[in-house]
């Protein structure tokens, strides 16, 4: 499905001229269903101070920086009829579905219900929490990398506003994309408990965990240097053939305290190969990553809690806006090998396992959420990364590396730093 410039066009002005609509926008009571309309549209800039790799190598066009409409997205709710609220949201840049369920609340507790339909796993702080208050422009290295988004499925949550138990089966995406698609399908559960949660004054602590199966039996783990528009991943172990299943378990931690609020994740990722008489071909590949982040509103305004997640709140003063600065510290390690010395100096070596690099990085930021329906953001990332590079005849140094007893001839630090910002408008 692909919608026309036109469409997004009235969607558009349809949020430009409707009064402060700082929330959806009620349309009608249609069937007994009180139905409204959501939009979020995102555009970024990134310049790339490239060290070893070329970031911008997608585009052969000799420049340091690239910009890019990331997200248009359109999203109809509906509360109703009865206990059931339901919702169908499409992006029409990435021309993909995104929340396409309906949800059933049990005896009317918006904490106690059947899913069914399109949504996000119940894994990952940060990939649960609304895109448009994204602390930082890009997620953490530990989300991109391991975080299983939208998927089609079956859930069934259980609790109350301070805890909560989530359990989901599913399958692929709505939307279709070429083999191999990233996931098969799986299971996730995932628990939130926050033995704090008043005005101001949040706790919160969750265990998450992923099992589903590979399609096609291949998977590939890598990882961009936290930049969503850079045409090169850094840090990257290869495809891995003969993968069984792919399992994540994360744990994540948040406080608030006032306008503060310090947050964190971690998430240990394995690959279960099968043995296919090989025994490079058939080792296991165990991976992780973690960040942990700081924001300070500025301005005074504090955060919510709402399904386990944290909630930002409207500008207390519309005019001058809300002001946040911040800063991530966040780490991947792709390594689970060991390199076999070549039999002489100038012979080139061989990997037992996987060595696809190790990344660090920080990110610092500063947000302005002006008004009800404008966001601005701007981030410096720092990079230090190092990792094997594979040596064949065709290319010496190739950024394509290999995972079984590949030729292993220099290890490289690529530290490179880049400068993001973000234009978005959301109702």
């Amino acid at each position: 499905m692909k919608l026309s410039r036109s469409t997004l066009s009235v969607a558009l002005l349809a949020a430009l001229v409707a009064p402060a609509a700082h929330a959806e926008i009620a349309l009608d009571v249609i069937g007994n269903s009180e139905v409204s309309f959501e939009g979020l549209v995102q555009a970024d800039y990134n310049y790339f101070d490239s060290d070893f790799a070329n970031l911008n190598s997608d585009l052969p066009d000799g420049q340091d920086s690239d910009n890019e409409l990331r997200r248009a997205e359109l999203v109809l709710k509906g509360k109703g009829p009865g206990n059931i609220d339901w919702v169908v949201g499409y992006d029409a840049k990435a021309d993909k579905w995104l929340d396409v369920n309906a949800k059933y609340k049990l005896g009317g507790d918006a904490n106690h219900y059947f899913q069914l339909g399109q949504f996000k796993q119940p894994n990952s702080l940060e990939e649960l929490s609304s895109t448009k208050n994204n602390d930082f422009i890009s997620k953490a290295a530990v989300t991109n990398t391991y975080g299983v988004a939208r998927r089609l499925g079956a859930a069934y949550h259980y609790g109350t506003n301070d805890w909560g138990l989530t359990a989901s089966y599913f399958t692929h995406e709505l939307t279709e994309h070429p083999a191999p698609t990233p996931h098969g399908p799986g299971f996730g559960v995932r628990g939130n408990w926050a033995p704090i949660n008043d005005k101001g004054s949040i706790l919160h602590f969750g265990l998450s965990y992923m099992d589903f199966d590979t399609f096609q039996d291949t998977v590939r783990v890598r990882a961009r240097p936290q930049a969503d528009l850079a045409g090169q991943r850094i840090v990257d172990a290869g495809n891995m053939t003969n993968v069984d299943r792919q399992q994540t378990i994360g744990g994540e931690v948040m406080w608030v305290t006032g306008p503060f609020k310090l947050q964190g994740e971690y998430m240990q990722n394995s690959l279960d190969r099968y043995n296919n008489g090989n025994p490079r071909q058939s080792k296991d590949f165990d991976s992780s990553a973690w960040y942990v982040s700081g924001l300070w509103n500025i301005t005074g305004e504090t955060w919510g809690y709402k399904d386990g997640v944290p909630t930002t709140p409207l500008p207390d003063q519309p005019a001058s806006g809300l002001w946040q600065v911040g800063a991530r510290f966040d780490s991947i390690d792709l390594d689970d090998g060991t390199v076999i010395p070549g039999a002489t100096p100038i012979a080139a070596s061989a990997v037992d396992g996987a060595l696809g690099g190790q990344m660090d990085a920080w990110t610092v930021g500063v947000n302005w959420y002006w008004r009800s329906n404008f966001k601005f953001m701007l981030n410096y990332v720092m990079v230090d990364s190092s990792r094997y590079f594979v040596r064949t005849p065709a290319a010496p140094y190739a950024d394509n590396p290999a995972n079984n007893n590949v030729l292993v001839n220099r290890k490289v630090d690529d530290n490179p730093n880049i400068i993001e910002a973000r234009v978005q408008l959301y109702w």
